[in-house]
């Protein structure tokens, strides 16, 4: 059964920082692209970040390019999205992501298998 479990959420200050993980089991987490998504509240699911298979290439949303960092780590089955210099306008659900295939996508049916989601909420 595939399962990816987020975790890192939270409350911080705008300016600040945060790290979500997300542990993946049940497949050949190597064999796949991944990707974080989220959702503010009372908006539809959008694209964050995804990284291909080896972690080394990986494609953001303008919203978050030059502020957030995806990176996995095979050897640990885990994901991780490094987010920076946070705005309220980042407060969403967090939810990681498995990718059908091994490259990037930045849509949200490309991707087959989802975490539960966790909350981040920036604010003063």
């Amino acid at each position: 059964e595939v399962q990816l479990v987020e975790s890192g959420g939270g409350l911080a200050q705008p300016g600040g920082s945060l790290r979500l993980s997300c542990a993946a089991s049940g497949f050949a987490f190597s064999s796949y692209a991944m990707g974080w998504f989220r959702q503010p509240p009372g908006k539809e699911r959008e694209f964050v970040a995804s990284i291909n298979w080896s972690g080394g290439t990986s494609y953001y949303a303008v919203s978050v390019e030059g502020r957030f960092i995806i990176a996995r780590d095979n050897a640990k089955s885990t994901i991780y999205l490094q987010m920076n210099r946070l705005k309220p306008e980042d407060t969403a659900v967090y939810y990681c992501a498995r990718r059908y295939g091994l490259n990037t996508a930045s849509t949200s049916t490309q991707y087959d298998s989802w975490g539960q989601g966790t909350q981040v909420t920036v604010s003063s």
